[in-house]
């Protein structure tokens, strides 16, 4: 205890008045009400007498007076044990209740620390901290499944973009992003990872994941092992600087964002020489800076979020998520109380692998199945594996009808894609290869084009390109009446919005199809709604010439358009000299 020993930890043992305050705020004696050996304030007073007993002076002369005591037989190891692992999740929700500032999250991990320095321990705590020292992450994942999953997760990837240059770099040098994630991920969650390669292409970062040190979680912050905690922190330092990375880029995890960030530096004893963030940060700034666009209306299922106790409470990311929030759902409910105030998912402090407290801590978390289901959302939003394993334990024993997800599952979800996906039997959005001389577009001129689509601004502006390319345009803003113009006027395209009122696109689409007089009638679709496309595809009818997903660009729909059509683009050369 004496190496232990700081002015936070000093200063918590000695400024407590027992005044209570903490009680309310910890969520394991909101559901214990009748048990005092759940308050903060009694477990602290647990640690505090041997502190009282060995290093303050009142403790050696009157040890009777002031309850000083020592450490004496297993039972006592046992009782701490209990105490620490058992019956706090380091959440800090006392600390910041506290009027004295004192960190009982801070003393209690300390503790855990000296237990785990003579081998006292919870069986789950022992096996993840084996694998974070031997193998190299909390989870034992090999590097060949790791690498394995990298490599499927980027053929994945490469095929939903149609495009082979979409793909995980590994090991790549001078990247201005190395990438580090949370195990869980790959074991469990490799979508996760797909989502997030996802928004680092379309975002034309130069990025990488390295094929060792990649686990930028750290169990040494649960158990209390700084040994641990600093050697876990190097391993992904000194990777990221063989790489020669400018910025290490943390998947969402709260554990994993605090001991990376903010407290590996001082267990490993080393100035890190490059910048470090949350994804969150990344993903934001990706889409203020415009590398990236999202579309909300892909996302309107009600969702509400959860602050993870160490993004929140110990590193004071609480905004970022909730703009993000802002900018990819439709349908955000706000959780109270939220932020620092929030209560724990109760899967905190490493819980999830001491299966010896389940009982208690399932009971406990009550108190955020009660958060949860005040909200009236579908899906909870967090930025934290933990609190994913956490919060969905604790939907699944409420029986509450929510689902977890997290931001980069949203954001991906959000994503427009300036390039569509390759749809058999349509026509490919594609890459123009460049030519020799300026291009000059060729004139639809003499072609007809139908555009149907219920938003006002998006009709105007399709028109106005087609138009200014001297097509002849004919305008619809619902079903029936695309019909009425198709049957009078029969265009030579239609461009086809699928969620309109009255006759949806669908129907519109099959309705042309099964028609002998409008059969042949190209149709272009471009929606918003790209989880649409199975319902048009499935159809008994021949696919459609093209499809888009909004928002579409001024040369993205002239260059489908004249696909479509058959109207090719000369250079400006051949176009001069045959004229």
């Amino acid at each position: 205890m004496g190496k232990k020993l700081n002015r936070q930890i000093v200063g918590s043992l000695a400024a407590c008045v027992h005044c209570g305050l903490c009680t309310d705020s910890c969520h394991y004696v909101l559901t214990n009400p009748d048990d005092p050996t759940y308050a903060p304030a009694y477990k602290a007073d647990r640690v505090r007498k041997i502190f009282k007993r060995h290093f303050d002076w009142t403790g050696q002369v009157f040890p009777w007076w002031v309850g000083a005591s020592t450490v004496s037989t297993d039972e006592d190891l046992e009782e701490l044990k209990d105490i620490v692992f058992g019956k706090c999740t380091n959440c800090r929700r006392c600390t910041i209740n506290c009027p004295m500032g004192v960190d009982f999250a801070t003393v209690n991990r300390m503790m855990r620390g000296l237990l785990v320095s003579v081998g006292v321990m919870p069986e789950g705590v022992a096996v993840v901290s084996k694998d974070q020292w031997e193998i190299g992450n909390q989870m034992g994942v090999l590097k060949e499944e790791y690498l394995e999953t990298l490599e499927w997760m980027s053929e994945e990837l490469s095929g939903e973009l149609n495009d082979p240059g979409a793909v995980i770099p590994v090991d790549l040098t001078g990247a201005d992003v190395v990438y580090a994630i949370n195990p869980r991920e790959v074991k469990y969650d490799p979508r996760s990872i797909a989502d997030a390669a996802k928004i680092f292409h379309l975002a034309g970062e130069k990025w990488t994941m390295p094929s060792e040190g990649w686990d930028m979680t750290n169990f040494g912050l649960f158990s209390g092992d700084d040994d641990l905690g600093g050697a876990v922190a190097r391993r992904l330092y000194e990777k990221v600087t063989e790489l020669n990375g400018k910025k290490l880029v943390i998947s969402e995890c709260g554990h994993g964002y605090r001991s990376t960030r903010c407290e590996g530096p001082n267990w490993a004893g080393m100035d890190v020489p490059f910048e470090m963030e949350s994804s969150v940060n990344t993903m934001l700034r990706y889409i203020k800076e415009g590398r990236i666009t999202v579309d909300k209306s892909r996302n309107t299922t009600p969702v509400t979020f959860h602050d993870s106790c160490n993004n929140a409470r110990s590193c004071g990311l609480t905004e970022e998520p909730r703009e993000l929030l802002s900018l990819v759902v439709s349908d955000f409910r706000e959780m109270y109380p939220n932020r620092s105030e929030n209560y724990c998912c109760t899967g905190g402090g490493g819980a999830m692998s001491m299966t010896e407290y389940t009982p208690r801590r399932l009971k406990s978390a009550r108190v955020k199945a009660d958060q949860l289901a005040a909200t009236g959302a579908s899906v909870v939003v967090t930025s934290c594996h933990n609190c994913v394993d956490g919060l969905s334990d604790c939907i699944r024993h409420y029986k509450l009808s929510m689902q977890v997800t997290q931001l980069v599952n949203l954001v991906a979800n959000a994503l427009v894609v300036p390039v569509r996906v390759a749809v058999p039997g349509a026509v490919e959005a594609e890459r123009v290869a460049p030519a020799v001389g300026p291009r000059v577009p060729l004139s639809l001129a003499g072609r007809t084009i139908l555009v149907v689509d219920d938003e006002p601004d998006v009709l105007t502006f399709y028109s106005a390109v087609l138009q200014d390319n001297g097509a002849t345009v004919f305008e619809a803003t619902d079903g029936d009446s695309a019909i009425e113009i198709a049957r009078r006027e029969k265009p030579n395209l239609i461009t086809l919005d699928l969620s309109m009122p009255g006759t949806d696109g669908g129907k519109v689409f099959e309705t042309l199809r099964q028609d002998a007089e409008l059969a042949g009638i190209r149709v272009c679709i471009i929606t918003g709604r790209p989880e649409l496309r199975r319902l048009i595809y499935d159809r008994a009818v021949f696919p459609p010439e093209g499809y888009l997903d909004k928002p579409v660009d001024e040369e993205t729909l002239l260059r489908n358009v004249r696909k479509i059509l058959e109207v090719h683009e000369q250079p400006a050369a051949s176009r001069a000299a045959k004229d």
